[in-house]
């Protein structure tokens, strides 16, 4: 029958039915979803860690415009000690106590360094031992007391407080003379004017660490494990950025270093530069650690 022209249409009348999603189709859009997460994740991995390593490198910048203007306030000198330990204030944007020659009085009170003192990958303090260091100016002494870190965890100065933590380390080297071998009870240590010194692009200030200040020595052998970095290179030598740490350097530039390379710097004055954990002093691929052999080697 012909339904004319604004007939009712019969209510009665079905549609055709839309074809739903069979179970195969289902699985093949599932298996399909998973392979994109697979190849995706990762990627978004990287690049979440590439910009973590940049904000990282951000942070070093901005102690290097902190650390030049210290250093051209004071002639061009850093704080010095026999132990090379009063850097431990610069690092808490504040002095701990006691009196530094180089010093003025309540130097560093107006920087705010609490913000840049953790690389984005190693914020939360580690809870693996403690540490107790004595720091010195002149005459007068403190303990510091805290947690080291490790690779991916922060160090933190538990006393004085306040408590602060951090997972950068400084180059012992630069606050006790630039050499191992200096007399203490000279008053030569204590007149180094860092900014003088030549070489100043491979001399490192600031790096990603484990703990807060290091000593490398040319013959120190890298940790055994991964997991225990350690004090001295050690303390640096850490995989926190796929084989390499993020520098500030003297010159106040910022670079990536691989690891290999740590042992290549001018850590001080003295440094064997060629040692033997370099390829100029003959080291093989199987006297590294394991966790080490597949790093660039100089």
């Amino acid at each position: 029958m012909t339904r004319r022209i604004g007939q009712t249409p019969n209510r009665g009348a079905t549609s055709p039915a839309r074809p739903a999603f069979t179970l195969i189709e289902l699985l093949v859009v599932i298996a399909v979803i998973a392979l994109l997460m697979a190849i995706l994740l990762p990627v978004l991995g990287r690049v979440r860690k590439q910009a973590r390593a940049l904000r990282c490198q951000a942070n070093l910048r901005q102690w290097g415009q902190i650390l030049a203007v210290y250093a051209h306030d004071n002639e061009g000198r850093f704080p010095t000690d026999i132990a090379g330990s009063s850097g431990i204030w610069l690092l808490r944007g504040a002095i701990i106590t006691g009196e530094d020659p180089n010093a003025p009085e309540d130097s560093f009170h107006h920087f705010r360094t609490q913000g840049i003192g953790c690389c984005p990958l190693a914020t939360e303090p580690s809870t693996r031992g403690m540490f107790g260091t004595g720091t010195f100016f002149g005459s007068t002494g403190i303990m510091v007391e805290g947690t080291p870190g490790s690779t991916f965890s922060a160090w933190e100065i538990t006393k004085p407080e306040p408590p602060f933590r951090g997972s950068y380390g400084y180059n012992s080297w630069l606050f006790q003379g630039f050499s191992p071998h200096f007399d203490r009870f000279a008053s030569r240590a204590f007149d180094l004017e860092v900014l003088t010194l030549k070489g100043r692009a491979d001399i490192p200030i600031l790096l990603d660490a484990a703990y807060l200040w290091g000593k490398p020595r040319d013959a120190e052998s890298p940790a055994r494990r991964e997991d225990a970095p350690g004090y001295g290179i050690r303390t640096f030598c850490i995989n926190r950025h796929d084989g390499h740490v993020n520098s500030l350097f003297l010159d106040w530039s910022v670079r990536r270093i691989g690891l290999k390379e740590l042992w290549t710097l001018y850590w001080y004055q003295e440094f064997d530069r060629a040692g033997r954990w370099t390829r100029a002093g003959g080291v093989r691929p199987e006297d590294w650690p394991e966790w080490m052999r597949g790093f660039k080697d100089y």
